[in-house]
């Protein structure tokens, strides 16, 4: 192939074809070349499956992109290059037939190769291949005729490669309006699989479907966090999860993607979910330090509330993380801030029934209401800080900047107002958990 046509054909990616000159200018020189040229086509369009057999080991050999669909299926990818060679060397002849019909054929072509995925590149490549190949062979077809008329074709060169210039933009629209369609409905595919494991709907069939899509583990080990905004805060979009918390979790900090995609985030109508891919295995002793860093990355803006459910085995047990994570998010202070469920379980089991955790403040809390709002506060309070100090006077005066014995008398005070007595371990939990009720649920 003459390196003047390759130079010619390295500017066509992307390029619009240029307008041809009106006829009115035409020599009588450029109407004996169309003749020479049309006498030209019309012979190759009677060798066109020899054409074809050229042009598709040509493509073999030196386009990459194209050997793996020859490989597949050479009898398809010969039909698409004969297809393709019969409309288009038939519009050098007869244009207003040809024209529409080789549109459509390139338009085609551009739609199938890019739902295989070969790329964009190696099908213009293929294209140019073709427009150089046919080129070729009618200047070779007009030499072995009469070698004087040869000059005669550089008067419709440009229009030839007009020609190609114009199909290889239609090639690359289509491509890319296509890429957008797949694009679209692979995302929209992972969202409904994503929104189904996490809802728990998802069948047992389709997990493997769905760890292919995901580029997940099927037998994986999987934790999920929920987001929310805090009660009377600005509300987050609910089409778009946290920015900023995506961005804190690289995959390499457990939030799972799919290979170039964004993380795995479903979005419902209180809160947000992505699903968190732990390194470990059950049981391993890792496991609580990988959820701890996982928090930790976590850069919450002020005010949004966020909860990590426990760790469960394989995406089939991603509905039952779900609403783990969603008893984590309960669990959060209402003012924001992150809970990890294993380490507030006795909150979960409060926010898990609400019916009982009132219930359970009401019958030993419920004395205190009678007291002064002020008075009962500082109780409650002072009650608070020595359980979290562990039952120790001492400290939970230093919180308070108060003496010891204040806290004792105070304590002492609960105790007769509500009939319980605090070294009874039962009536600890009992109290402990009142606590909780009432902060979490308002009690």
């Amino acid at each position: 192939m003459p390196q003047v046509v390759r130079s010619r054909i390295a500017v066509l990616h992307g390029a619009h074809p240029a307008t041809p000159l009106p006829r009115s200018f035409r020599s009588l020189a450029d109407r004996a070349a169309v003749e020479v040229l049309h006498r030209a086509a019309r012979v190759l369009v009677a060798s066109l499956p020899v054409l074809t057999d050229r042009l598709v080991e040509a493509l073999y050999e030196q386009e990459p992109g194209y050997r793996a669909a020859i490989d597949s299926d050479r009898a398809e990818v010969w039909q698409e290059v004969h297809h393709s060679l019969r409309h288009n060397v038939g519009s050098l002849i007869q244009p207003r037939e040809f024209r529409d019909a080789a549109h459509r054929t390139s338009r085609w072509i551009g739609e199938i190769r890019a739902g295989q995925g070969v790329p964009l590149d190696a099908v213009l490549h293929a294209f140019r291949m073709g427009g150089a190949m046919v080129w070729q062979d009618l200047v070779d077809e007009t030499a072995r005729r009469d070698p004087d008329d040869v000059r005669l074709l550089v008067h419709v060169a440009a229009d030839v490669w007009n020609f190609v210039d114009e199909h290889c933009g239609i090639v690359a629209d289509a491509y890319r309006q296509a890429e957008r369609r797949l694009s679209w409905r692979r995302e929209n595919q992972q969202r409904l699989m994503v929104a189904a494991l996490l809802d728990g709907t998802a069948r047992i069939a389709d997990l493997c479907e769905a760890a292919a899509m995901l580029g997940l583990p099927e037998q994986g080990r999987y934790a999920v966090l929920a987001v929310a905004s805090a009660p009377g805060g600005p509300q987050q979009d609910p089409a778009r999860p946290p920015l900023n918390l995506a961005a804190a979790l690289s995959p390499g900090e457990g939030l799972s993607t799919a290979p170039g995609a964004a993380p795995l985030w479903h979005t419902g109508p209180d809160a947000a979910f992505a699903i968190l891919r732990l390194t470990g295995g059950p049981g391993d002793p890792g496991e609580p330090g990988e959820l701890h860093a996982i928090a930790d990355a976590l850069d919450a803006p002020a005010g949004t509330r966020a909860g990590i459910g426990s760790a469960v085995d394989g995406l089939a047990a991603l509905g039952d993380a779900r609403r783990l994570a969603e008893t984590a998010l309960r669990a959060c202070p209402a003012s924001g801030g992150t809970v990890l469920l294993d380490e507030h379980l006795p909150d979960a089991l409060v926010v898990s029934s609400p019916a009982l955790g009132s219930a359970l403040a009401d019958r030993v809390l419920g004395p205190l209401d009678r007291l002064d709002p002020s008075d009962r506060d500082v109780i409650l309070e002072t009650l608070t800080a020595w359980l979290d100090a562990d039952g120790s006077a001492q400290r939970a005066g230093a919180r308070l900047y108060c003496h010891r014995n204040t806290v004792l008398n105070r304590l002492r005070r609960f105790e007769q107002l509500t009939g319980r007595c605090l070294t009874r371990p039962r009536d600890a939990v009992e109290v402990s958990l009142a606590l909780a009720a009432r902060r979490l649920l308002g009690s």
